[in-house]
């Protein structure tokens, strides 16, 4: 499991360019103190690992709808139903990737991170780039956030994998509501 978290991540990495919130963590052989000497020595299989919990991926459901399109038992008008919000937050709050579109191989997808969670309040569902994500972590206890996939020209779009993000401390005392 570690070691497919560990490739997903690097993929994650690789598709948006963000480096912010990573960290190196040492695995393999060589973690440990080198034989016979008393200092570390850095191991050749160093993975980066991003500081999420929860980390749901739906790689297999996207690969079982494309199955199902290309075979021809769900239209393409069925999978290609983003709507004019998430089109329009995938032009101004996405991130380019390398990756073609799996539908009309035409432009490359954008991913979108929306972010949704109790204390966030007035900027639940909205979509943020990955610097509002890494400062956010810091401010906010907890909060998911939900990496869809865009493409701009055949409107295809698939939630590629939720995670959570925050300080993980609990908010500083009780809150107050409108009727108290």
């Amino acid at each position: 499991m570690a070691k497919l978290t560990s490739l997903l991540t690097l993929e994650w990495v690789k598709f948006t360019g963000e480096l912010s919130n990573v960290r190196r963590v040492r695995t393999g052989p060589g973690t440990g103190r080198a034989r016979g000497r008393g200092r570390h020595r850095k191991s050749p299989y160093s993975v980066l690992v991003i500081n999420q919990r929860q980390v749901v991926d739906y790689a297999l459901q996207r690969r079982a709808l494309l199955a199902e399109v290309r075979s021809g038992r769900v239209g393409s008008y069925e999978a290609c139903d983003a709507s004019p919000y998430l089109l329009r937050a995938a032009k101004f709050h996405g991130r380019a990737g390398d990756q073609p579109c799996p539908i009309c191989r035409q432009e490359p997808l954008t991913l979108v991170s929306w972010v949704y969670g109790d204390e966030l309040k007035h900027v639940a569902g909205s979509a943020r780039s990955p610097e509002e994500l890494a400062r956010m972590a810091g401010l906010f206890a907890e909060f998911t956030v939900y990496d869809v996939e865009v493409c701009r020209a055949c409107h295809w779009n698939h939630l590629v994998r939720s995670y959570v993000l925050g300080t993980g401390e609990p908010a500083d005392g009780p809150r107050r509501t409108a009727g108290r």
